[in-house]
């Protein structure tokens, strides 16, 4: 008789039984968190038919032109937590601002982050797409929260993690306690347990990057390129190329493997282009659970005190070693 499959919900019960001070509600947020991942990739395998593809029209609050398929896993992500008590505040990537469920609070005690879809000029050509999450505790339980109380530094969060939208559907997360990884089973429609403790490695032989923009980088990140190209076997470079334009699948691969992925400040634009909320802090909160690390280039991603919700910032993530030899470089020490 074959062993019983271990399910995302059995998983999460088996956890809370290991920590009996846990009272269970995040538990059954990352389980809605799942929910919404099966919404997503039924709509995703049905884009293509059901006339889902192409653009809105309209223009984010990033200045990003809005694909239609962005604002439906936007929609899917805002109706999954209406009502049922276990978020008071929401925010987005596509939202200017924070959106309040007064109807939660103050039984409420969570606050999500979320990119609904990472990746979305992917979106048309049926190539890897994503989903980035942030959930943070609002301790003022005597008032609803504010858009300020969302400026937490990455340390502050409880729960973090990803959906993965490609030849099969994966959960990632982690609550603290390591790095957990879940494929969906189509056939019953559940997440199974497929990587237990994910263990990033301490050197990979991948890096991920736009080099389009090469031409942008300070000659710090253009020099450390450069290093990864150049041949030295006892060193196991070259590094082979490998970019998707989907934030959520670069990183996975590296998680997976090792290796590291940039997207840097650039000269006219230091502060980069992802966002702090939405993308560094949740990512980074995984891979360093992981073992590995995430940095600007001259500081731990975790440690940034945000500012403003649409806060961008660079972005080095990946092993240990790869991210620490590209902040000498970028930092002039290499």
């Amino acid at each position: 008789m074959g062993q019983f499959p271990l399910t995302l919900s059995r998983f999460i019960i088996r956890s809370q039984a290991e920590r009996p001070s846990a009272t269970g509600e995040c538990s059954s947020l990352l389980n809605q968190i799942g929910l919404v991942g099966k919404i997503i990739a039924h709509d995703l395998r049905r884009a293509g038919l059901i006339n889902i593809l192409g653009t809105t029209g309209e223009t984010n609050v990033q200045g990003e032109t809005v694909k239609k398929l962005d604002e439906i896993a936007n929609d899917t992500f805002l109706r999954a937590f209406q009502g049922g008590g276990l978020v008071c505040a929401l925010g987005s990537e596509e939202m200017e601002q924070m959106v309040l469920l007064p109807e939660n609070c103050p039984q409420g005690t969570y606050m999500l982050l979320f990119d609904p879809l990472d990746g979305s000029s992917n979106t048309d050509c049926n190539m890897p797409l994503g989903s980035i999450f942030s959930v943070l505790k609002h301790t003022q339980t005597d008032r609803p929260p504010t858009e300020s109380d969302l400026l937490k530094k990455g340390i502050e969060q409880v729960a973090a993690g990803y959906l993965l939208f490609g030849s099969s559907t994966m959960l990632v997360y982690t609550t603290g306690h390591g790095v957990h990884g879940f494929t969906l089973d189509p056939g019953i429609g559940e997440y199974v347990l497929s990587h237990e403790r994910i263990q990033i490695p301490q050197r990979g032989k991948v890096y991920a990057a736009n080099e389009g923009n090469r031409h942008k980088w300070p000659s710090g990140t253009q020099q450390y390129i450069e290093f990864l190209k150049t041949p030295d076997s006892a060193a196991g470079r070259p590094y082979s190329g490998r970019y998707s334009g989907c934030l959520v699948a670069d990183v996975h691969r590296i998680l997976l493997g090792g290796g590291v992925y940039l997207y840097p400040g650039e000269v006219d634009k230091p502060e980069g282009k992802l966002r702090l909320l939405y993308e560094a802090n949740p990512l980074g909160m995984v891979v360093e659970q992981a073992g590995g690390r995430a940095s600007t280039g001259t500081m731990r991603i975790l440690d940034i005190e945000p500012k403003k919700i649409h806060q961008r910032v660079p972005l080095i993530i990946g092993s240990q070693g790869d991210v620490e030899t590209a902040e000498a470089f970028i930092q002039g020490r290499a």
